[in-house]
């Protein structure tokens, strides 16, 4: 066996594993567990982790995680898992889009809450001390927004003290990113 080969076989080992369960993707190996919980990753639910489908997206298209099905047996790769996220959410790929920059300019990014909140999100070396300091609305370009709603989750950022943040996603696939703080209305 070559070095190379030798090297792609760790690589691979290296993988963490994950079954899909009826439309969740879920993580059972202790020390698995642990690794991706304590950078951000899922919901710990009777010592297995139950990963969002963006969060499983993510992980895949990164290399760290493989996803199997059981019936029928086989493995799940990324267009696989953002098939099953569009049948949930119509803006499945957008929230991923999203999802993943954040990720990757360093944040940890948890599921929001209703209220059109997207994500909760955490600066470097913040989650699990507080609460998300920031809230992230996403919107798509050329998709309209009604204000009533934006105004709304707006005054609940406002009263959680939090910062709202615009994730706005525009045709060509990039993220911008606007702070609101205030909107007046006549």
């Amino acid at each position: 066996m070559t070095s190379a080969q030798t090297e792609k076989k760790f690589i691979e080992k290296k993988k963490t594993e994950a079954l899909l369960a009826r439309n969740e993707i879920v993580v059972s190996a202790r020390s698995d567990v642990d690794a991706l919980a304590s950078r951000g990753f899922g919901n710990v639910d009777n010592e297995k982790l139950k990963l969002r489908l963006y969060e499983a997206m993510f992980l895949l298209d990164k290399g760290l995680i493989e996803v199997k099905q059981k019936n029928p047996k086989k493995t799940l790769g990324f267009q696989d898992v953002l098939q099953l996220f569009r049948a949930e959410d119509e803006n499945a790929w957008a929230k991923y889009l999203i999802y993943r920059d954040l990720r990757s300019r360093g944040y940890v990014v948890r599921n929001g809450f209703g209220l059109g909140v997207d994500f909760r999100l955490y600066e470097r070396g913040e989650y699990g001390k507080d609460a998300a300091e920031y809230i992230v609305y996403g919107i798509q370009e050329g998709k309209p927004v009604l204000m009533k709603e934006l105004a709304t989750t707006l005054k609940f950022a406002l009263s959680a003290k939090k910062k709202l943040v615009l994730a706005v996603l525009n045709r060509r696939g990039e993220v911008v990113y606007y702070s609101l703080s205030k909107l007046m209305t006549r």
